[in-house]
């Protein structure tokens, strides 16, 4: 409501509920789907680890159909923390039981992959929108612009 206000929109109390249920509505991007289904027949187990709700997360998985999909969905709301703080991070390593050397994080976002990669993790950016690498110190290990170059980026490190 404050950014509303700061630009003078009308947020109508139906426009608010609309704008506030999209986020249960959200659908993965076309290339999700295939990509996942080809790393998991390739026997890696996937986890999903996002600073959005569970109830969130769980509307998007069935939205795009990926039910079956991840061994794991991880909420840092279950935390009362955020990405990039360590604890979220440390999420990965707890649900598979698994060391920082054993995990690939793939991050959407280039502070994600920043935030990922200074924690330890080997990380990968998807970087769908050619955005500008962050001035940061802790560069990805690989970037593409979907996850299919993804997959690709994963048989080569094999």
């Amino acid at each position: 409501m404050f950014a509303a206000e700061l630009l003078k929109l009308d947020l109508a109390p139906d426009k608010r509920a609309r704008l506030m249920g999209a986020d249960l509505e959200l659908q993965a991007w076309p290339d999700v789907g295939p990509a996942l289904q080809a790393l998991r027949a390739a026997g890696i187990r996937l986890a999903f680890l996002s600073n959005a709700t569970r109830k969130i997360l769980d509307a998007g998985i069935a939205n795009s159909g990926l039910g079956q999909v991840f061994a794991h969905v991880l909420s840092t709301d279950t935390i009362r923390s955020y990405e990039p703080e360590p604890r979220a991070y440390q999420m990965g390593m707890d649900a598979f039981g698994l060391g920082l050397e054993e995990i690939l994080f793939v991050a959407f976002a280039g502070w994600d992959a920043a935030g990922a990669k200074s924690f330890g993790y080997t990380t990968y950016w998807v970087n769908r929108s050619g955005l500008p690498a962050e001035r940061l110190s802790a560069p990805p290990d690989g970037v593409g612009k979907d996850l299919n170059d993804l997959v690709g980026f994963v048989k080569t490190a094999a």
